[in-house]
């Protein structure tokens, strides 16, 4: 047998420690810092790397270091060998080729004047292993709460239903292979979008008749969602679920085992619900149902806004607008309800990474702000009565909340003075700042706004600049940049409209009215 590389009576090991280095659970490694050779081990590193003790004994230390470690296991014996105890991380290699992660902690020590390295190695295959899939959960949750905000701020900014990028929204935080969106309307579910396979997609609308009220309650499920392992199982709900889709909607279930039912509400209205299947069974989680319902909030809401925003482009009367208004006022309260819900989820990032939770919250604080704003400069725009009776200083502050709120480039409203202007005055200078902001966002890539107004009994001027490219005003064709317009909306009311503009130093426009010149014209 194969004699340790010590005097054949003798051992680094002394004889009354011998009973504790075996029976450490811990691999012991003793190795010749000039030799690189394994001096002694104990029976937990033999059977750590699958080598017999006598086998292991007189190894190179490197021979047992996969390659990729080598380089830094070398430094690392150079550093020890200048004495002081190192800890280190190596990929080590087994007898069978296979492979573990080690982590070593070592000190040094002279043996018959030869310097010796006492090693403690352990087994952290498991532990990086857990970390690394801890780390993927985190980064899977940041990826979703980024997805969420995205898909809220996208869907806010616009008030015209786009049912398709609702579902195309949810794949990007929801696995699925069918999905179909439904708007309620009184007892019929009608299918406003399909995705999944083509003969699905290129469908025509589904209706679904809800015969009794029950139906309806199940389906609204008190406004949670509903998730069910295997639809062509016997439980009651798969079997209610294969009856309710019978018709044209069984195409969702095609080819489908697992199914999530979301329903869409506000309040205690349901207005619609989203299905959405997987190939395999029981697929859907309860943090699928989580994020699902946090896209149905935010689903709902678009389907309110580009419902009452229809509603008033058709209608005409003003105490019908008025009522529209109030409607589109609960509208945001839903809103604000539905971010609520998305920031529930967002304290699980606080314990995992402070930096970017504040940044989520951060970012989720401007949606609300952009939201309320952008909701409030659509009252104003349905209640005409607004842009007369409120104060021009108020109304340009909206919009430049608004603005921001659309656009994240600061703004800063500044009013001097007071006054009242005729009616149509007010609206024209408001519509000129409007369009003027409009353009800035659109075409001058600003970094900063400021708008600037003065007002005095007889007269007003407002001021608005930016620190954009800018442009050469003579190079502009007649109708472009919203010039036009805004000049014809100054000119009708007897005010003078100035745009100065450079390329590269930004725009500045001026609207001066008085009171004297508007008598004269």
């Amino acid at each position: 047998m194969k004699k340790s590389l010590v005097h054949a009576n003798e051992s680094p090991v002394d004889w009354q420690y011998r009973s504790i280095f075996e029976a450490t659970n811990d691999g012991v490694i003793i190795g010749d810092l000039q030799t690189g050779l394994v001096l002694e081990a104990n029976p937990a590193a033999c059977i750590m790397h699958g080598y017999t003790h006598d086998a292991f004994i007189g190894m190179p230390l490197l021979k047992f270091i996969h390659p990729e470690s080598q380089p830094a296991f070398h430094d690392f014996l150079q550093a020890t060998r200048a004495g002081g105890a190192f800890d280190v991380q190596t990929l080590h290699v087994r007898k069978d080729n296979s492979t573990f992660n080690a982590e070593w902690r070592t000190s040094i020590f002279n043996y018959h004047k030869h310097p010796c390295l006492l090693g403690v190695v352990r087994d952290v295959s498991k532990q990086i292993l857990a970390e690394q899939h801890l780390n993927q959960r985190v980064e899977t949750r940041l990826h979703e709460q980024a997805t969420l905000l995205e898909i809220s701020h996208t869907l806010a900014s616009t008030l015209e239903l786009q049912p398709g990028l609702i579902l195309d929204q949810l794949r990007e935080i929801i696995e699925y292979d069918h999905a179909g969106l439904f708007s309620l309307e009184k007892s019929t579910f009608i299918t406003l979008a399909m995705r999944g396979a083509t003969p699905l997609e290129k469908s025509a609308p589904v209706r679904i008749l809800l015969n009794d009220p029950e139906t309806l309650k199940t389906l609204f499920n008190e406004h949670r969602p509903m998730r069910i392992a295997n639809v062509w199982s016997d439980e009651p709900q798969a079997r209610s679920l294969r009856a309710l889709l019978e018709d044209g909607a069984a195409l969702l279930l095609d080819g489908m085992n697992s199914w999530m039912w979301v329903p869409l509400a506000v309040k205690s209205r349901v207005i619609g619900g989203m299905g959405v299947a997987h190939q395999k069974p029981d697929f859907f989680t309860s943090h699928h149902a989580d994020l699902a319902l946090s896209v149905a909030n935010q689903a709902a809401i678009t389907m309110i806004n580009a419902e009452l925003y229809g509603h008033a482009q058709e209608l005409a009367v003003l105490e019908e607008r008025q009522r529209l208004a109030r409607d589109l006022h609960d509208a945001v309260n839903q809103s604000l309800f539905s971010a609520g819900l998305i920031a529930e989820v967002l304290p699980r990032l606080w314990d995992r990474d402070q930096d970017e939770a504040r940044h989520s919250l951060e970012d989720l604080r401007k949606l609300t702000r952009g939201a309320m704003a952008e909701m409030r400069a659509l009252l104003a725009e349905l209640r005409p009565s607004t842009l007369i009776d409120a104060e021009l200083g108020d109304l340009l502050r909206l919009l430049g909340n608004s603005f921001t709120g659309r656009t994240n480039i600061p703004s800063t409203i500044i009013v001097k003075g007071e006054g009242m202007l005729p009616a149509e005055v007010q609206v024209a200078v408001y519509r000129v700042g409007q369009e003027a902001l409009s353009n800035i966002a659109k075409h001058a890539e600003a970094h900063s706004v400021e708008v600037i107004l003065k007002q005095e009994n007889t007269s007003i001027e407002l001021n608005i600049r930016d620190d954009g490219k800018g442009f050469d005003p003579a190079q502009i064709a007649s109708g472009h940049y919203g010039l036009s317009m805004m000049r014809e909306r100054a000119e009708a009311v007897g005010a003078q409209l100035t745009i100065i503009s450079q390329p590269g130093k930004g725009t500045e426009l001026t609207i001066y009215w008085r009171e004297l010149e508007r008598k004269e014209a």
